[in-house]
């Protein structure tokens, strides 16, 4: 229960949404833990987890419950869902609910942003950049998210935008030879390649400009891989996204000891500043925190009823733009986090302000929405206001 309530409090404490507008709810499934069975104190339902048919319709239940209640405008936040029903629940419900998911969708965009940002130290486009994934499930919301922001920039289609993009998993690089055995989610990054094993062979078949690890296995990014990085990229982009800090693909002090001082580093996990030839190097943090307050007050103050991609890339560019060359000149990526409840304004300002843009290009729109989003519509009564008025409003 302190998930939710964790995560409402900051929906207020940076997003400045009033705490009376703010439910948490946890649902209990039951458990298959033995040991909370037994326990005499155990609070939550003494059955086994529900799974299946039975979990589902219990979600169904539920979201149209909330939907009756409180509206069509109530925004539902999925937390912590395990990966395969989170997945599954946000591409169901986003059809019909406004749902945002911040596992996959606050991620996506704060990874997103980040990447923005190091365009401003690594120079070039986000196309003429080679992205190369270290991955669980999550991580393909993020390649997903830096696909779409392409194909808006170069008005490419997604499916030539996707092949910048590259995915290893435990059994090695996913090429098109393999999508008869692949799960779902991850025959949209099998490519035309040789198949290599290793995340290592994988780098030097490909040769990444960026290095993305979401995969929760901890020192996966080895001394090797990194200066394998290095060897061919001045400036080698390194997210070493998992946490916690045990499951860190690497650390910020190996990330800039083995490419002597030069990778431009962003990690899931919190570092401390790092000494490396004289210089204090201080990794940017990808944190959710930085999007999902304001991504949330956007939507709500816009009157949306759904969740529309172009929002996320909106909340992604905004955050971007608040990177300053101090930040750069530090070694983070990230703005200071003391300034969020200005950039949960302008976030909020953004998002809005996207919602309005696309109710007047309702059927682009919904042909961009793909299977991830639905059409988007904001309540007539609104006011139609410009970026500079919501930002105003905001501020």
């Amino acid at each position: 229960m302190g998930i939710p309530v964790g995560k409402l409090s900051l929906y207020t404490a940076l997003g400045g949404v009033r705490p009376s507008a703010c439910l948490p709810i946890t649902i209990d499934v039951g458990t298959n833990n033995e040991q909370l069975l037994n326990d005499e104190f155990y609070i939550g339902l003494r059955q086994r987890r529900a799974t299946g048919e039975e979990y589902h319709e219990l979600m169904e239940e539920f979201m149209d419950a909330v939907k009756q209640i409180y509206g069509e405008k109530v925004l539902i936040q999925f937390e912590d869902f395990a990966n395969h029903n989170a997945f599954d629940l946000l591409a169901k419900y986003s059809k019909s609910h406004l749902v945002f998911n911040d596992d996959i969708q606050g991620t996506a965009s704060v990874v997103l942003a980040g990447l923005l940002s190091s365009l401003k130290v690594v120079g070039g486009t986000l196309a003429e950049h080679t992205y190369l994934f270290l991955v669980l499930q999550a991580g393909t919301g993020i390649a997903e998210l830096i696909a779409l922001e392409i194909s808006k920039q170069t008005n490419a289609p997604i499916e030539e935008c996707r092949k910048k993009v590259f995915l290893v998993d435990s059994k090695g690089l996913i090429v098109s030879s393999r999508k008869n055995s692949l799960q779902p989610f991850k025959t949209s990054w099998a490519h035309e390649r040789e198949p290599v094993t290793t995340l290592l062979d994988a780098i030097k078949s490909i040769r990444p400009t960026v290095l993305i690890g979401t995969s929760g296995v901890g020192r996966a990014f080895t001394k090797e891989v990194i200066e394998a990085m290095a060897s061919f990229n001045e400036r080698p982009v390194i997210f070493s996204l998992s946490n916690p800090t045990s499951h860190s693909e690497c650390t910020a002090e190996e990330a800039y000891k083995w490419t002597k001082g030069r990778a431009v580093f962003a990690s899931g996990s919190p570092f401390d500043p790092v000494e490396y030839d004289g210089k204090i190097h201080v990794p940017g943090q990808a944190n959710n925190a930085y999007i999902f307050p304001g991504f949330g007050l956007g939507v709500v103050i816009s009157g949306a009823i759904r969740v529309h991609e172009d929002m996320l890339l909106a909340a992604s560019e905004t955050l971007a733009a608040q990177a300053t060359k101090e930040n750069f000149d530090k070694g983070s990526i990230f703005p200071p986090f003391t300034n969020i409840r200005k950039i949960s304004a302008l976030i909020a300002a953004s998002v809005a302000a996207k919602a309005y843009e696309l109710v007047g290009d309702s059927p682009a729109a919904a042909e961009r929405s793909g299977e991830i989003c639905g059409e988007l519509h904001v309540h007539p009564c609104l006011p139609q206001l410009s970026l500079m008025q919501w930002r105003s409003i905001l501020q």
